[in-house]
C-alpha cells in the first residue's frame, strides 16, 4: 500500500497570490498543489489536497483522513489561533499532523503567537512561504517512518 498524506488548507488560502502578497507571496494555491503533487511523486507517495473556509469542513476532512492517510500537513490559517475544535480533531484522529504557515507568525501580531494546533501537532513549519509545504511533507514522511 502506498503511503498517502493529506494537505489541508484553511480559510482565505484560496485567495493566495492576490491576498496580501507582501505577507503571503504571489504563489497561488493551485501552484502550491502542483508543488505538493510533484514532491509526492519524487517521494514515491500519494497526496490529497483540500481547502475550505469552513471550520466544520476542515474537521470533517481530518476525520475522513483517519485510516486513509498516514498524516496531515495542516495550514489552518486564522483557525490556528482560535479553534479548539480543530485541535481536538487532531487529538481524536491520532493522525500525525504538522502545523504549517507561509509567513513567520512569530514575527507578526501578538495574537498570531498563540496556536491551539501546535498543542496537538508533532511540529511546526513557518516562514518559508510555499517551500514550507514540501518541507512539511518530507518531515511528516520521516516521522511516520516509511519511504513510500
Amino acid at each position: 500500500m502506498t503511503t498517502s498524506l493529506l494537505i489541508l488548507n484553511g480559510p482565505n488560502l484560496n485567495l493566495l497570490g492576490t491576498r496580501q502578497p507582501e505577507v503571503y507571496g504571489t504563489t497561488t494555491l493551485p501552484m502550491i498543489e502542483k508543488l505538493c503533487i510533484d514532491h509526492a511523486k519524487a517521494l514515491g507517495i500519494e497526496v490529497a489536497f483540500q481547502q475550505s473556509n469552513h471550520e466544520g469542513a476542515l474537521i470533517d476532512a481530518m476525520h475522513a483522513a483517519r485510516g486513509v492517510h498516514a498524516g496531515v500537513v495542516l495550514n489552518a490559517g486564522a483557525y490556528t489561533h482560535t479553534s479548539i475544535a480543530l485541535m481536538d480533531a487532531i487529538y481524536s484522529t491520532e493522525l500525525p499532523t504538522i502545523e504549517l504557515h507561509l509567513s513567520n507568525v512569530h514575527a507578526r501580531e501578538d495574537f498570531r503567537h498563540e496556536s491551539y494546533i501546535a498543542k496537538a501537532a508533532i511540529g511546526i513549519i513557518c516562514g518559508f512561504g510555499a517551500a514550507g509545504y514540501p518541507l512539511a511533507m518530507s518531515a511528516l514522511l520521516d516521522y511516520v517512518g516509511t519511504d513510500g
